[in-house]
C-alpha cells in the first residue's frame, strides 16, 4: 500500500501536486518514506549544474524526463517546488571553485528568466563563469529580445538546434508554441552579437536528423557546433 510510505497529509499533498507523479512516488518509496531534499545543484566533473525549473517549452520525445526518468548521473532532479533565487544562491556556495556554473536540468531555465538573471549576476559578482543550456525559445516565450539581458551576465550559451528543418524538429522536439523552429534559428543567429561563446547542439542517433546539415547551419550562423549522443545526459 502506498499509504504506508506517507508520514502525514502534507507528504501526500506534495505527491498529488507533483508534475511527475510516478517519479515522485518512486522517490518516496526508495527513501522509505522520507522526502528527499530537492537537488537544486549537482556537480559533474568540475562544473556545477543548476536545476531551477521543471517547466519546458518542448516535450522532446527523446528526453529522459518525457520517459519518466528524472535522474542525471545518479542525481535525482524530481521537483517538489521551484526554488527561489535565495535558495539557488545558497546552494551554489562559492561559484569560483567551479569551471562553470551551468543553468540546465530537466526544464528550460529561461522560463524563469528573472530568477536566472538574478542568480547569474550574483555568480558573476562572486567570480564565477556562467553558461546557459537552452532551447533558444526565450524571445518567443517572453516576446522581447532577451539576449540583451542575457549578454550582461552570461559567458557562454548552448542552444539546442536538434534538426536541420522544421519537420524533423517538430517530430522529435514537439514544441508547444507555433513558430518555434524559426524562432530558435533567429535566436541562434543573434546570440553571437551579445554572448561571447555560442554553441549549437544536435543529438546524433535520432531518425532523420542530418548531423552534417545541422553543423552547416551552425557554421553559417557563426557559432560552434557540438554533437550530442542519444541517451547520454550530463
Amino acid at each position: 500500500m502506498l499509504s504506508s510510505y506517507f508520514k502525514g497529509p502534507n507528504d501526500l499533498i506534495k505527491v498529488i501536486v507533483s508534475r511527475n507523479l510516478p517519479a515522485t512516488i518512486d522517490r518516496i518509496i526508495r527513501d522509505q518514506g522520507n522526502l528527499v531534499p530537492q537537488q537544486i545543484c549537482y556537480q559533474i566533473d568540475h562544473n556545477l549544474y543548476l536545476s531551477i525549473t521543471d517547466r519546458c517549452t518542448l516535450e522532446c520525445a527523446f528526453c529522459p524526463k518525457t520517459l519518466g526518468d528524472m535522474t542525471v548521473k545518479g542525481y535525482d532532479l524530481t521537483f517538489d517546488h521551484r526554488p527561489t533565487s535565495d535558495e539557488i544562491i545558497e546552494a551554489i556556495d562559492d561559484p569560483s571553485q567551479y569551471n562553470e556554473v551551468v543553468f540546465c536540468g530537466y526544464g528550460e531555465p529561461t522560463m524563469r528568466l528573472n530568477i536566472l538573471l538574478e542568480v547569474a549576476r550574483n555568480i558573476k559578482a562572486r567570480g564565477g563563469r556562467v553558461r546557459v543550456n537552452t532551447d533558444g525559445l526565450s524571445n518567443l516565450v517572453h516576446k522581447h529580445d532577451t539576449l540583451i539581458e542575457l549578454g550582461e551576465c552570461v559567458d557562454a550559451i548552448s542552444i539546442s538546434l536538434n534538426a536541420q528543418n522544421q519537420e524533423v524538429y517538430d517530430r522529435h522536439c514537439r514544441p508547444n508554441l507555433p513558430g518555434s523552429y524559426e524562432a530558435m534559428l533567429a535566436f541562434l543567429r543573434e546570440a553571437p552579437k551579445h554572448i561571447a561563446e555560442v554553441t549549437a547542439t544536435a543529438v546524433e542517433g535520432l531518425e532523420g536528423v542530418d548531423i552534417q546539415a545541422c553543423e552547416a547551419i551552425a557554421r553559417e550562423s557563426g557559432v560552434k557546433f557540438r554533437r550530442r549522443t542519444l541517451d547520454e545526459v550530463g
